[in-house]
């Protein structure tokens, strides 16, 4: 572990996205976590780091410090863990992805600014010698150019047709019904060849679909952008210095409506729907069971039940669990609990992973993993990766699916893949395939 970085406060707000474009855009490795373009509560964390061995992170043990005021994070490492090698170490047959892109990727914090979107107050992290330009340079950075106009990249290329997607619907619905799983997560991925700038790419999706857990993380040629809704797993100190985990998982989408009418009558068909109740129950009890694996006897519970949050593109239905861990947890225990997450498995969650392996047939590679900061003293904050791009060299892809139970609709189905991965895809400046 390196030494604690130093920290100033900043004289007055500035715009994260200023500081990113003027500081962070060409770093080789930087990362930018972030509440929103116009978030008024949590935390936006950007900065650079260097590439570190998995290993070191996750023998972090999860805790977290007093809440003073201060900022939640103040060093450690942002990341990314993909699904498929998750899914090996559950025990599950996986497919490696074959692409340039690292299935785990942490970057050791070298630098770091942290925006406190309720306070507007800004802090800076940085090394002894370094704080103090890096204070100048980040109070100096101004209003930077608009996001620019996507070049046309054409129709997205899709791993299954939509009506193969509907035939592994059914077989869903088979395996369902013959008792292997209660829930599956069916996935899918679209792609495009072309020449990516990942920057440009991101503030484009941040503008048309801004998420409280949206994400930059570039290393190297590779790069994660994300605009994911659903927070996976976040470690704070509760009373009595017991850390507390708590997971937010999402299941059941709809579109916004075109006007306020349309828009209300959505979002009260989603609270009522019996389908979207049921599978949001299910991965609720799932992640109960998972928690308790590394939680204190007694102490998991749901503290949110079925609740309709709204985004720009969508509505959708979460719930919350939390528990107390046992002391001692490291990362890699809590991972080894409760990743790959349920919401992008199914339950039971080894049948259902064994059950998608021989369906989808191909890797997820970084989509349905999870990405975050794991702080020095075992705070953390990690989302899924949904709604998001992967980068890569020669391209990107966008993964989208939705959760299969006995009474999916395939056409409602393959509906909702399309309306999740639009919005990526247009970032992209790619459209969806003729039928999604």
């Amino acid at each position: 572990m390196s030494d604690p970085l130093a920290a100033a406060d900043l004289a007055e707000w500035v715009d994260p996205a200023s500081v990113f474009s003027a500081l962070l855009a060409d770093a080789e490795h930087a990362f930018w976590l972030d509440a929103g373009p116009a978030a008024e509560a949590g935390w936006s964390f950007m900065g650079t780091g260097t590439p570190q061995d998995a290993a070191v992170v996750r023998a972090t043990a999860c805790g977290g410090g007093e809440d003073d005021g201060d900022s939640p994070f103040r060093g450690g490492w942002v990341g990314w863990i993909g699904y498929d090698d998750a899914a090996a170490r559950a025990g599950a047959p996986a497919v490696r992805d074959d692409d340039a892109v690292p299935n785990e990727r942490w970057l050791r914090v070298e630098r770091l600014v942290a925006f406190d979107h309720a306070r507007r107050r800004v802090r800076v992290f940085a090394p002894p010698s370094a704080l103090t330009g890096l204070v100048q340079a980040v109070a100096a950075a101004t209003t930077g150019p608009a996001p620019a106009p996507t070049a046309p990249l054409g129709h997205a290329r899709s791993r299954h047709t939509p009506d193969e997607y509907a035939t592994l619907i059914e077989r869903c619905r088979d395996a369902i019904r013959e008792g292997d799983a209660y829930q599956l997560c069916l996935t899918t991925r679209f792609e495009v060849e072309a020449s990516v700038d990942p920057v440009q790419v991101y503030l484009r999706l941040r503008a048309a679909t801004p998420a409280h857990h949206g994400g930059f993380v570039r290393s190297g040629d590779s790069a994660l952008l994300s605009a994911s809704p659903e927070r996976f797993l976040q470690v704070e100190r509760g009373g009595e210095g017991v850390a507390i985990v708590r997971t937010r998982p999402i299941k059941g989408t709809r579109p916004r409506g075109r006007d306020a009418a349309e828009d209300a009558a959505l979002r009260a068909e989603l609270r009522g729907s019996e389908k979207e109740r049921a599978e949001n129950v299910m991965i609720v009890d799932l992640m109960r069971n998972d928690l308790s694996r590394v939680c204190v006897p007694g102490t998991v519970g749901v503290d949110a039940l079925l609740e309709v949050e709204s985004y720009p593109a969508v509505h959708q239905l979460v719930s919350t669990v939390s528990g107390a861990l046992v002391p001692g947890t490291t990362l890699a225990d809590l991972l080894d609990a409760t990743f790959p997450a349920g919401s992008m498995t199914g339950a039971p969650k080894l049948s259902a992973m064994t059950i998608l392996h021989r369906l989808e047939a191909a890797p997820r590679g970084v989509f349905s993993g999870c990405f975050g900061w794991v702080g020095d003293d075992g705070a953390l904050d990690l989302a899924m990766v949904i709604r998001s791009i992967v980068v890569r060299p020669d391209g990107a892809y966008v993964g989208a699916g939705g959760g299969i139970t006995w009474r999916s609709d395939a056409a409602a189905e393959v509906a909702e893949v399309g309306i999740k991965a639009r919005g990526p895809l247009a970032a992209l400046g790619a459209g969806l395939p003729p039928g999604w």
